[in-house]
Formats: C-alpha cells, structure tokens, sequence
C-alpha cells in the first residue's frame, strides 16, 4: 500500500494562511481559522500543504486496505474555492445546509466561493455539529 501523502506536519496554519492569494481568499481563511478554533476547542494542524486540520481519528476503509489518521474537521483554501471537510459529520437531513447560503457539497465537503455567500452563524452551527459527531463516532479511533 502507498504512503498516504495527506498527513500532520510541523508547518505554522497561520503562516501558511498568510501566504494565500488572492487577499479575500487569505482573509476568508483567517476567518475559518478562527471559527474553527473556537468552536473545536483544538489546536489547528496542518496536513499536507494546504489543509487546516482540529483534532484527529484514525480510519480503516471497508472497502480496500487503505487506513490512516485524518482530521476530525477541517478546511482549506484551495484556488476555486474554500473547501470545508465536515460533511461526514453532517446528517443529510441536517436543516441548517437550506439556511447556509451558497454552497456546493460533495460526500466529505461543503465547498463555498467565499464566506460573504453563507450566513456565518449557520456556518458555525454545522462545523460545531460535524466537530461535535465526529468526535462521538471516532471517540474509540482518537489519536
């Protein structure tokens, strides 16, 4: 099995946050940092080069032999758009996505353009949510 490329470094997240481009991607990106942080309660990790990750599980595919650690939450600010790993955390009946404001998910993402298209405070409410399920699903796999 092949080396999993996404995992924790030493890199500074604000550092690296700092050096995003264009400066509405860097500062939505301070921003997430911060709601992230209050909510989790963690210290933020980078993983890889570009994901802003709070917390830790560990993981074991059931359909191949794949496994390894992966944030608990987290986000990062990729050139299209920002993309948000808490939608495993998610319920798909959860009532807060139809309040969110402009979106686009995938099964592990909620992808937005920029935080001025969502409403924040249903924003916190969902990462709080995912952090909060994913913590209680994982707490066994918890590194």
């Amino acid at each position: 099995m092949a080396e999993l490329k996404t995992k924790p470094t030493t890199q500074d997240p604000v550092a690296f946050l700092n050096s995003v481009e264009p400066a509405q991607r860097k500062a939505d990106g301070l921003e997430l940092l911060k709601l992230f942080s209050k909510v989790t309660g963690e210290k933020p990790v980078m993983w890889g080069d570009s994901i802003v990750g709070f917390g830790k599980y560990h993981y074991k595919s059931e359909r191949s032999s794949q496994e390894g650690d992966w944030p608990l939450v987290g986000f990062s600010t990729r050139k299209q758009n920002l993309s948000l790993y808490i939608m495993t955390g998610i319920a798909d009946d959860s009532k807060l996505l139809p309040k969110l404001g402009k979106h686009k998910r995938s099964v592990g993402c909620l992808y937005i353009t920029k935080l001025a298209d969502v409403d924040m405070k249903v924003l916190e409410k969902m990462v709080a949510e995912a952090y909060k399920e994913m913590k209680k699903q994982h707490q066994s796999n918890e590194i």
